[in-house]
């Protein structure tokens, strides 16, 4: 049986990696595109774990036993299934024990050559987290706008051509607001966006800046590293600015036309303004928004949020920041997204003649 560690997993080119663990602990936090074949169902785990407290672990093995026998065709079918022509098959579970243990002995029994991560998750975790902090590139560029502006999509079109990005919300499921995730489901907890956030820098590795979004630290249920905070305080501003009637088209694009007539929508919608209104002193803007609200009129809606909530908010947050502000005027996320790239591509050239000297 062939371990490898956390590091030479790295070096593995499309490995597929399969994590046997039970399905509440594979939505806990996985490793980005392993796939979950689980060993034990969340309520087989659960008794298993309380005959192991109660009867210790020979008895709590045996149960083991009578719960996976009757698996075995099934569960190897399924991970056969998933390799795809691929060779490279890891399997892991949480510390690297009888689980996975278990799993690469009947794939050997059935004339398949799997590897164990050494570990499992928890060593791939403990990996991830020390090696973060040393992997962002020198610079960053930051987006800045008010919201309504475009700047995730603008960061999608440079990730799209190639520019090295890091997206942030993608990363959190969440928009970092208090709308933040309408049609996004729950939101990513921390080890999931840390996992992202180590394989979205990994994809980035060589670069001597990346553009993100000038977000808070806490986006939804993840907070970002100190690491990444420096570099943001401290990297190349710009600020897109675009038409407030253009803001409000972008933002019902993105927030009302795709979800409005799910079940869900208004109440939730309701839930994020009850939160607004604890906020805002102007009673008759309470009201429009209130009105508005219950008219459904969710372009009302955003254009008061906008001009009453969200503006006054986010000019202020700008302070925080190091040095001066490069500002673009665009028409849309389009327009904004042309004139980024040839900002970001003036400061790049900038760069390279500083380092070879010829300025």
């Amino acid at each position: 049986m062939k371990e490898i560690t956390v590091e030479q997993l790295q070096t593995i080119k499309n490995p597929i990696i399969i994590d046997v663990r039970s399905p509440i602990e594979f939505k806990d936090g996985s490793i980005p595109e392993a796939i979950n074949i689980p060993l034990f169902t969340d309520e087989e785990r659960e008794v298993i774990g309380t005959i192991y407290k109660h009867e210790g672990q020979a008895a709590a093995k045996w149960r083991a036993m009578e719960f996976v026998s009757p698996k075995i065709p099934s569960l190897l079918q399924q991970i056969k299934a998933a390799m795809s022509n691929r060779e490279e098959l890891v399997i892991h579970c949480w510390r690297g024990g009888m689980r996975s243990k278990a799993v690469v002995t009947f794939l050997e029994f059935a004339g398949i050559y799997a590897m164990r991560l050494d570990g499992g998750y928890k060593a791939y975790r403990q990996y991830i987290l020390k090696q973060i902090p040393t992997m962002f590139p020198d610079k960053a560029i930051v987006l800045h706008g008010l919201t309504g502006v475009g700047k995730t999509e603008v960061l999608k079109k440079l990730k799209s051509l190639g520019y090295p990005t890091l997206d942030l919300e993608e990363m959190a499921a969440h928009r970092g607001s208090i709308f933040g995730t309408i049609g996004l489901g729950e939101g990513h907890n921390q080890k999931i966006f840390d996992s992202l956030l180590y394989k979205g820098l990994g994809e980035i590795q060589g670069a001597t800046h990346f553009v993100m979004e000038a977000e808070s630290k806490r986006i939804g249920k993840a907070v970002q590293p100190e690491e990444l905070m420096d570099k943001k305080m401290k990297g190349i501003n710009i600020y897109i600015h675009t038409p407030l009637q253009q803001r409000v088209k972008q933002l019902v694009n993105e927030y009302v036309l795709p979800y409005q007539n799910e079940p869900w929508y208004h109440e939730q919608i309701s839930l994020g303004i009850e939160k607004v209104l604890r906020r805002i002193k102007n009673n008759d803007i309470k009201a429009a928004l209130i009105q508005s609200l219950e008219n459904k009129d969710y372009q009302v809606v955003i254009s008061i949020l906008l001009e009453h909530y969200y503006d006054p908010r986010y000019d202020h947050a700008t302070l925080e920041y190091d040095g001066n502000f490069i500002d673009i005027y665009a028409d849309d996320f389009y327009d904004a997204s042309r004139k980024v790239m040839a900002e970001v591509d003036k400061l790049m050239i900038k760069k390279k003649k500083i380092v070879e000297g010829q300025i």
